[in-house]
């Protein structure tokens, strides 16, 4: 009895110390984060020194002095221009970078991402539609919004049978709504004029050109509810992604927390969708970079997933800014650079892991 109580009592000494790594780990990360913004705060086309970056925020957030004590074209740039984007890029990654983890811990599928059931396309009809019939009663975000979300709900419904929904079933369900709203885009685009078909295709390529403040406003609640919705719940996917029948016979019905997941994580990529167009690879490659450095614990493996998203698309975005005179689609070089990076894993893992 005793050999059991030691072996059990270094266990969870062995158990806390992983969990302590880990929090370390993501403080790093968050550290990482915050330095990040302060050198894209400063780079773009008219540079800015660091030091006075951090001084126009300061002023802004605790005005203790003067604004006059700074450049006006300083503020204007940092806090009206460069900021909103930089915010938006971090809350866009956090997004989709959670989004792709828990869909791929509920399908128990490492190939999948937060698009596999038709919310790109079905906000992309959403906007194509307000971009073309400019008198649509919708705004393009509301409209693209509301199309993404509908887009998951038909494929839910496709996939339901006989009060269960199979995850295969809801896959393919996914991959058949999002070909019918590419079809529709496709006779969007096709009867569209040419500047209309030129702003498709600008908003199809994905890009956080022209943030404000109110794209914040209306983006951010979102995304920190429905993330942490996820995160409390985080533990319950840790026992999905074992299986259905596992999940059963420890107490965890299946078919509502996937449910909960599937709606919170539809959510943050429709909201996210909506404000900047389709950025690909950040659901799919950013799970699987902090699961190679947190492990396939969701508690940890979320946070880390998310803030690596963030820093990911705040570095393409500056990259997009900065590396040409006229600025680059940010799902273009996020694909650019993705895929190599995708495949650098699969070459070097062979696998991925779940648990």
């Amino acid at each position: 009895m005793q050999p059991r109580i030691r072996q059990l009592k270094n266990s969870i000494q062995f158990d806390s110390f992983n969990e302590k790594k880990k929090a370390a780990i993501l403080g790093f990360l968050i550290l990482c984060l915050i330095v990040t913004v302060g050198i894209a705060l400063a780079q773009g086309a008219y540079k800015i020194p660091l030091l006075d970056v951090y001084k126009t925020l300061l002023i802004h957030i605790i005005p203790w002095g003067e604004t006059g004590s700074i450049e006006k074209i300083y503020s204007t740039i940092v806090w009206e221009i460069r900021l909103p984007r930089i915010l938006l890029a971090i809350f866009v990654g956090i997004a989709l970078s959670a989004a792709g983890g828990v869909y791929q811990g509920c399908f128990r599928n490492p190939l999948v991402e937060p698009y596999i059931l038709g919310v790109s396309s079905g906000a992309a009809f959403g906007a194509s539609l307000a971009i073309v019939i400019p008198s649509f009663y919708l705004s393009m975000q509301l409209s693209a919004f509301i199309f993404g979300c509908l887009a998951v709900f038909g494929a839910y419904l496709l996939a339901r049978i006989k009060g269960e929904t199979p995850i295969i079933m809801l896959i393919l369900a996914g991959v058949i709504i999002g070909s019918i709203f590419s079809a529709l885009v496709s006779i969007l685009e096709y009867v569209a004029t040419d500047a209309a078909l030129r702003e498709i295709v600008f908003w199809l390529m994905g890009g956080f050109y022209y943030t404000t403040w109110a794209d914040i406003g209306l983006v951010v609640p979102f995304i920190l509810i429905s993330f942490g919705v996820i995160w409390i719940f985080s533990w319950k996917l840790n026992i999905l992604s074992m299986g259905d029948e596992e999940a059963r016979t420890l107490g965890v019905h299946p078919e509502l927390y996937k449910g909960i997941f599937i709606v919170a994580a539809t959510l943050m990529t429709a909201i996210s969708v909506s404000a900047v167009g389709i950025i690909a690879w950040v659901g799919l490659m950013m799970p699987h970079a902090a699961r190679m450095i947190m492990g396939p614990d969701h508690r940890f493996m979320l946070p880390a997933a998310a803030v690596m998203g963030a820093i990911y698309l705040i570095v393409c975005d500056t990259l997009a800014r900065t590396l040409t005179s006229a600025e680059i689609p940010v799902g273009i070089l996020t694909s650019v650079i993705g895929a190599p990076y995708l495949i650098y894993l699969i070459r070097s893992k062979g696998k991925f892991s779940f648990g």
